[in-house]
């Protein structure tokens, strides 16, 4: 099982930019197959996929984010990083990552249905103030 813990600032000023890091334990970032994800959730709201980077290093992106989101990893820290730009008091939310295993016949489905996947972190609320 993977074991996933996100970190980062809670508060962030609006115009900022948002950077999320998720170390994952017990599984190389690099092996076949695996995705890592990550997912928001407003309050009261649907968990919202954001983008995810591949065991490849290959990127995807929800396209009403791609202009203000990118995803990095370090592999030597085992990690993968969310960055997104331009924040305003609406990205005050629950931020999650996520892995998934799948094929690469059902990645761009699988990645947009947080049902699906198999690990996740603990989450870590993000809070957009002056």
């Amino acid at each position: 099982q993977v074991q996933l813990r996100e970190s980062g600032p809670g508060l962030v000023k609006p115009s900022q930019t948002l950077s999320l890091s998720c170390t994952a334990a017990g599984e190389p970032i690099t092996n076949t197959y695996y995705y890592w994800i990550w997912v928001r959730q407003p309050p009261g709201k649907c968990l919202d996929w954001m983008g995810a980077i591949a065991y490849s290093g290959r990127t995807y992106c929800n396209p009403s984010l791609k202009s203000r989101t990118s995803i990095s990893r370090d592999t030597s820290k085992n990690q993968f990083t969310l960055q997104l730009t331009s924040l305003s008091h609406e990205n005050t939310v629950v931020y999650y990552c996520d892995e998934k295993v799948t094929s690469l016949l059902e990645v761009v489905t699988t990645l947009k249905d947080p049902n699906e996947y198999d690990s996740w972190g603990q989450g870590t609320q993000v809070t957009v103030a002056p």
